[in-house]
């Protein structure tokens, strides 16, 4: 797909979705325009609320990578809140327990959740390898599993005194909170995992674009059959993909529990992993599409309250509008499709045209020689 008609695909589905908002607001007897007002004001109106749509925006970024880079390679990686989730644990589970230096702490920290999450796509990439498990179901059930061991290991071995359904306080020396950052944002919900978005999304970029390891990763995906007779390893390439794409979603975790919260809760499949879909969706499956898409859904995440605040709108309905963009966005796709019919009609009506001019210069010649 053409950068341009990426770019007019995710408009379209943003604007079908601010006028399905709309339409909602009016049906309860509320001013749309009032309502957005206030929505994207939430998200921009201060330092503060600007640093707290980009903290938003952190985890959603590494979400939405996982989720298109599993694209580009052919996988429907369902299982990005799973990841996140061991992620999470993971980086926890070293916050809580090792005392080190605060840069040595960190490394650990980002290292754990990397690994978390990716040992947690490591499963069902190698039952899609080895037997042919569509990963659709393997990651949903991973989900799960990552939901279960959560709700055991977080109350039996990191409770937190006096809590019941959370782990103990992470200490500001194993936070990815930053007092630097906490002072340009007045106090913001911002932190260094923003760096780690960033750096992401360019080593994915360059992964995808400039190395032999992302050719071959998206010729398995166009067209697994014919990437096996040219010699590439199809296995090994649909078990890496899960690998990076899990090791992505890892990373949200390690910046939503050790970043943008103080401790982790139970009993909680966090949304960013669905929501991740929709910005890959959004971004065109492309890395730094992502982040823009990101950014954006960051800004309804964060407006939305506000809204709440200064309108008659209530909490569902600023849910519904984001659920409604959301559905969307998911829909690009048939948008998409459409968007390319309109295209090959018009090229079909172009070509009949110069068909003709042909035809008419050469009768006119004919005639001439006569």
């Amino acid at each position: 797909m053409k950068k341009n008609s990426a770019f007019i695909i995710a408009i379209s589905a943003v604007v079908l979705g601010l006028i399905a908002g709309s339409i909602l607001m009016l049906s309860i007897g509320s001013n749309p325009l009032e309502g957005y007002s206030y929505l994207f004001k939430g998200g921009l109106m201060s330092i503060e609320r600007i640093g707290n749509t980009i903290a938003t925006a952190i985890t959603l970024t590494l979400t939405g990578l996982s989720v298109a880079f599993a694209f580009k390679t052919g996988l429907f990686n369902i299982g990005a809140a799973g990841q996140m989730l061991m992620g999470g644990l993971c980086s926890t589970m070293v916050a809580l327990t090792v005392t080190a230096p605060r840069p040595i702490l960190l490394f650990l920290i980002i290292l754990a959740g990397f690994t978390g999450g990716a040992l947690w796509g490591a499963v069902p990439g190698l039952l899609k390898a080895k037997f042919n498990v569509h990963e659709v179901v393997a990651t949903i059930m991973m989900n799960w599993i990552a939901y279960w061991v959560v709700y055991y290991v977080v109350p039996a071995y990191f409770k937190g005194m006096y809590l019941e359904t959370e782990s103990r306080l992470i200490p500001m020396s194993a936070s990815l909170k930053a007092p630097w950052l906490d002072a340009l944002f007045n106090g913001s919900y911002i932190n260094i995992g923003i760096f780690i978005a960033l750096i992401a999304v360019v080593i994915i970029q360059i992964i995808l674009k400039k190395t032999t390891l992302g050719f071959e990763l998206k010729a398995v995906g166009f067209n697994r059959d014919a990437a096996e007779y040219a010699g590439i390893k199809v296995n090994r390439n649909i078990v890496l993909s899960m690998i990076i794409a899990g090791s992505l979603a890892g990373l949200a975790g390690t910046t939503f529990y050790t970043g943008y919260a103080s401790n982790m809760q139970i009993g909680v499949l966090p949304n960013q992993g669905f929501d991740g879909i929709a910005v890959a969706l959004l971004g065109a499956t492309e890395p730094w599409g992502v982040f823009a898409s990101a950014l954006f859904f960051g800004l309804l995440h964060s407006g939305k309250g506000f809204m709440n605040a200064m309108t008659r709108i209530p909490p569902e309905i600023s849910d519904t509008i984001i659920a409604t963009i959301i559905y969307f966005t998911a829909t690009s796709v048939l948008i998409g499709r459409i968007w390319s019919f309109f295209n090959r009609r018009q090229k079909r009506k172009n070509d009949t045209k110069i068909i003709n001019l042909d035809s008419g210069s050469d009768s006119d010649s004919e005639e001439e020689e006569k």
